[in-house]
């Protein structure tokens, strides 16, 4: 494909569009940053390697946006990002060229990833650092940027909001029956040991102090 441009027209359905003609008949369309960085103009010749290069930073703008609207809905990993890309049929050589362009905009960022992800977790479903490991690991990070974001996890207060969400729930149990039911939540939400231990000794010691003010009541 070449020739001269001949008409530059901006695209109804999608004014970020703009179509090029050649010779006076449609050719491709561009994004319409793509083609004012080129500079396109009425009466420039384009051969076949320009007409390539300016399709091939079309697919690369397109690709971009579409990972922008991505990113949009909560920060990814650089693998969740390549994953996408990969979905989305993007060949390599654009979607290296697309995640250059993300890091240094500052949009892919493991660490900030971390972060996000463990302060998200403390927010809304807290879990132990066992379990925020192995999230973290399936999202393609490295063992050392995990082991790093995790230091300042307070995994004893972690684990007191977990307990206080359901001691209450489970309180109506017998000693063991509750002992087992918190204990093996909280071990599931990937809490240590001792850790486990400790917060369901103090809410078993909570509900039995309930317990017996009750019955102090009552008489």
């Amino acid at each position: 494909m070449h020739g001269t441009i001949t008409d530059i027209t901006v695209q109804v359905r999608n004014p970020e569009r703009c179509s090029i003609f050649l010779d006076g008949a449609f050719a491709f369309g561009l994004q319409r940053m793509v083609a004012a960085q080129a500079g396109l103009a009425v009466g420039q010749a384009l051969d076949e390697q320009a007409v390539a290069a300016l399709l091939t930073g079309d697919e690369a703008e397109r690709a971009y946006e579409r990972t922008l609207r991505y990113l949009s809905y909560r920060p990814r990993s650089e693998q969740e990002v390549r994953q996408y890309l990969a979905r989305k049929e993007i060949d390599e050589q654009t979607a290296e060229a697309v995640m250059a362009r993300l890091r240094r905009a500052h949009l892919v960022d493991d660490e900030g990833f971390a972060a996000f992800w463990i302060e998200n977790r403390e927010a809304h479903r807290p879990k132990g650092p066992a379990a925020l490991k192995l999230e973290l690991r399936q999202k393609g990070l490295d063992g050392e940027v995990i082991e790093a974001a995790l230091e300042s996890l307070d995994e004893q207060g972690s684990a007191e909001r977990v307990a206080e969400r359901f001691t209450d729930r489970y309180a109506h149990l017998d000693e063991a029956t509750f002992r087992k039911r918190l204990y093996g939540l909280l071990q599931r939400r990937g809490f240590r040991f001792d850790v486990c231990r400790k917060v369901v000794e103090a809410s078993w010691a909570q509900v039995s102090a309930q317990r017996d003010g009750d019955d102090d009541r009552g008489q």
